[in-house]
């Protein structure tokens, strides 16, 4: 039986269920059972064996509805494998990255979270679905399908063992840390 994950979305204008929809066919096709739901109606988490909880970042803040999420099932994510990804920057550069991180991380404090997985993908802007100032804004698109699908499969080895695989060792540092 295969396992089950569950991707719950937070979004606003689409572009973090499309994210989401993108890394169920992933898991899907790495041969999870997986269902997508809104994070907001999400009521019991017993049928499955992860969740992956993905929102946008707007204004310095991650969507509510994504921090709710994980205050609500505090409990049953400390008992399985949770994996986390927010949209955000305009564009993939550094400060930018690290700034939308710095966000995420604001807000996996406040929720009392400690996933094992953590990702910061591009954000969408589309000026026709918003309000002045925003509206007046360039179009962008930063989201990187390759990255995504990658982080996809990345953390797709913990869902299937229920832990993160353990790194490597180098036998150089072992050799080093030999008694003699």
């Amino acid at each position: 039986m295969p396992k089950s994950i569950l991707i719950a979305y937070a979004t606003k204008h689409g572009s973090t269920r499309e994210v989401a929809d993108s890394l169920a066919a992933v898991l899907y096709a790495l041969a999870f059972a997986v269902e997508r739901l809104p994070a907001a109606q999400v009521a019991d988490l017993s049928a499955y064996d992860g969740v992956v909880v993905g929102g946008s970042l707007y204004t310095g803040r991650w969507h509510p509805d994504a921090l709710d999420f994980l205050k609500r099932h505090r409990g049953a994510l400390a008992e399985i494998p949770v994996a986390v990804f927010a949209l955000g920057p305009r564009t993939m550069e550094a400060k930018d990255v690290a700034g939308s991180r710095t966000q995420l991380d604001r807000a996996l404090a406040k929720a009392g979270t400690e996933p094992f997985a953590v990702a910061i993908f591009g954000g969408v802007l589309d000026p026709r679905k918003l309000r002045f100032p925003f509206n007046r804004m360039p179009a962008s698109d930063a989201r990187d399908w390759d990255a995504i699908h990658g982080w996809g499969e990345g953390i797709a080895d913990t869902f299937r063992y229920g832990k993160p695989a353990s790194m490597p060792r180098d036998p150089r540092s072992e050799l080093q840390q030999t008694p003699r």
